[in-house]
């Protein structure tokens, strides 16, 4: 059953879905707006897992015994300290109508866009870490760790949220977004590393430097705005970037409030210290 479910406002979107009976939806603890009071709500460290995101319930026949509920605590404490090493929040929030059709909002938190993206199982999609607003319990939510090559080669790691499965999830970004598919570019295209909100499976992302260690790539670095690294993506599929980067809207802030911190020159001298 597809999720119902319509985006609305300009500046700060919502995403305004309608359950229909035995439809669950989740969201990240902190994305809720409203409900209809004949959909309830509980909290839980575990997010959907397994096929389909179907969840045991404690002392249901899927459950195993007490063996089985070991499992899943343990199961439950790796999400959750995935989650947390990833800057995550630790809890999600589910919602489900009680007979008849309900009605849930939710926002992200930042002025911006939001988009829902439709999963038929064959292909994953990546976000940004903080992207995630909401998806259907059918959508399985994870952490992908990214480093080895690719993070050595840009002198970082990164982290991405991971959603496999079938059905609906909402994420959200700053500003607004624009949709590339880097085939339509030579196969390759370079972005602020804050620009990149989602990606299809099959992109392959990665983090390059800035240049060389000489003359141009030190003018980059020092006075380009964009620090020593770029965010680069390859091959055919589905790119989604954001117009308002997370750093230029802090800078922006401290600005107004008197407490720029970035100097005259912007890249490698901006700071988000005190």
């Amino acid at each position: 059953m597809t999720l119902q479910q319509e985006i609305v406002g300009n500046a700060m979107q919502m995403a305004v879905v309608s359950l229909q009976p035995g439809q669950t939806v989740y969201c990240e603890a902190g994305k809720f707006l409203f409900k209809t009071t004949n959909v309830t709500m509980e909290t839980r460290l575990g997010g959907p897992s397994g096929a389909g995101g179907q969840q045991s319930q404690p002392g249901g026949s899927g459950s195993g015994g007490m063996g089985g509920l070991l499992r899943q605590a343990m199961g439950t404490a790796m999400q959750a300290g995935q989650r947390a090493l990833a800057g995550e929040s630790l809890a999600f929030q589910y919602f489900t109508t009680r007979g008849g059709e309900g009605t849930v909002g939710f926002a992200g938190v930042l002025p911006g866009e939001m988009r829902a993206l439709e999963l038929d199982g064959t292909r994953a999609w990546f976000a940004e870490k903080d992207a995630f607003v909401a998806a259907e319990s059918t959508v399985d939510f994870g952490i992908a760790f990214q480093g080895g090559r690719t993070g050595r080669s840009g002198g970082e790691g990164f982290v991405l949220e991971k959603f496999t499965g079938r059905g609906t999830v909402i994420i959200a970004g700053a500003g607004n977004f624009i949709d590339l598919n880097p085939a339509d570019f030579g196969g390759r295209i370079e972005v602020d590393t804050g620009c990149v909100v989602a990606f299809e499976e099959g992109i392959q992302y990665g983090v390059q430097r800035v240049g060389g260690l000489n003359r141009q790539g030190l003018m980059n670095a020092v006075f380009g705005g964009e620090g020593l690294s770029l965010a680069t993506l390859e091959g055919n599929g589905r790119v989604i970037l954001q117009s308002l980067t997370i750093e230029s809207l802090a800078n922006a802030l401290r600005k107004a409030q008197g407490g720029d911190k970035q100097g005259p020159t912007g890249g490698l001298f901006s700071t988000n210290a005190q």
